[in-house]
């Protein structure tokens, strides 16, 4: 007997990985039920609420009845804004037609992995890595070329292997993934890392796909953004968006930033997919880039005090290897002494730390298809400096206590 057509669909579909990362949301969601604390630093968003005046705007916007189609690439003011906050940012040079105004910095991604990768195509994406990148690499009929961070210890972090990455290049190596400020691991990646990047693409003639979603949460570093580089448009996609700076998360309000003429290109593909953005949360775009930069300011501090209790709680730990992040709100410890004298893996020691201690830690094997994942746990700390030291001495008490 057939099965019903409506269950026929692609293979590659049904192989993609999701947000596993839910999985544990969803559980400690179970466990907050049944009336148990959890503290959570699975979660990928601030925990500040959207300013004000943003949401002033957006509802500024309904009233005036600003809710039907806009241009496909996104309302003129919030295309030329985002230009000019690249600009004086980086001191770029963007114009706005070179924006296209996308509902979250995923449908930009999306835009650029559509636009250039094609079956056969090899991706290069340094590893561990945000989980988007390979799977829509793979559903593209692209092959995901994974090439492993260096570890360098506590003290120093992760870095680029450049040469491992310019080895890995063939003549199928279609783009470079880079993400900076990287997730999950906190690092940021210095101005001769991405210069030296930068150059190898140039030499082989290769694309650079960059999210920068992160680049507001630095705190020690220096960092580069790809968009600041003389010939970006030759060589960079450049993605970025609303979520993390402006705790917009749910508003999903992004941007790609490519030259003009692949701009004008791919809004043909866009306006197949979503049309638009949506109408009045690009008002509050306007308004965000505008007339936000001292609560970001303040939001960015509060997260750096939070980081250092994160990091000296975390090195109070038995076992426990930690990078005191130089950005994001991430930070991610290696904790392979704790697993080997604990004798289980890092996917068990996060169920367990969950069901047994109500913490939630992400394990590093949802970032990574190399052994840098089986190591390693990622921890959020976009919770107050409170949760924080509590979740920590309850991971602490777990850890001594097998």
């Amino acid at each position: 007997m057939h099965s019903p057509p409506t269950m026929s669909i692609r293979n590659i579909i049904d192989a993609l990985r999701g947000e596993t990362g839910f999985i544990y949301t969803a559980k400690a969601r179970e466990l907050s039920k049944k009336g148990f604390k959890v503290i959570n630093f699975g979660v990928g968003q601030p925990d500040f609420p959207t300013p004000k005046h943003i949401v002033e705007e957006a509802k500024n916007a309904l009233d005036k009845g600003f809710t039907g189609y806009t241009d496909v690439a996104g309302i003129p003011e919030l295309r030329q804004a985002i230009a000019d906050y690249l600009n004086e940012r980086y001191n770029s040079d963007v114009k706005a037609d070179e924006v296209i105004v996308t509902p979250g910095a995923k449908a930009a991604l999306f835009l650029a992995f559509a636009a250039y990768v094609k079956p056969g195509d090899e991706v290069i994406i340094p590893d561990p890595s945000y989980y988007m990148y390979p799977e829509i690499t793979k559903f593209l009929g692209g092959k995901p070329v994974y090439v492993p961070l260096k570890w360098m210890g506590g003290d120093k972090g992760f870095e680029l292997d450049l040469n491992s990455i310019e080895n890995s290049i063939t003549s199928r190596t279609r783009a470079i993934v880079v993400n900076n400020p990287h997730n999950p691991t906190g690092a940021v990646f210095s101005q001769r890392e991405m210069s030296k990047l930068l150059e190898i693409a140039m030499e082989r003639n290769i694309l650079v796909i960059v999210d920068e979603i992160y680049d507001n949460f630095v705190y020690d570093g220096d960092f580069k953004s790809f968009i600041s580089f003389n010939n970006w448009r030759d060589y960079v996609v450049y993605a970025n968006g609303f979520s993390k700076t402006f705790s917009m998360t749910g508003w999903r309000l992004g941007y790609l930033v490519v030259r003009k003429e692949v701009a004008s290109k791919l809004t043909k593909l866009a306006v197949n997919i979503w049309t638009c953005a949506t109408s009045f949360v690009q008002k509050a775009g306007v308004k965000a880039l505008k007339n936000s930069w001292d609560s970001v300011r303040e939001m960015i501090e509060t997260f750096k005090r939070r980081r250092d209790v994160m990091v000296n709680e975390l090195r109070k730990v038995s076992g426990v290897e930690v990078f005191k992040s130089k950005g994001t709100f991430y930070v991610y410890p290696n904790i392979e002494k704790v697993l080997k004298k604990m004798g289980i893996d890092v996917e068990t020691f996060a169920n367990r730390l969950l069901d047994e201690k109500h913490v939630v830690v992400l394990p590093g094997t949802l970032f990574s298809e190399t052994e840098l994942g089986k190591t390693f746990i990622r921890l959020s700390f976009a919770l107050g400096e409170e949760l924080i030291a509590e979740g920590i001495k309850r991971l602490r008490e777990f850890v001594e206590r097998l």
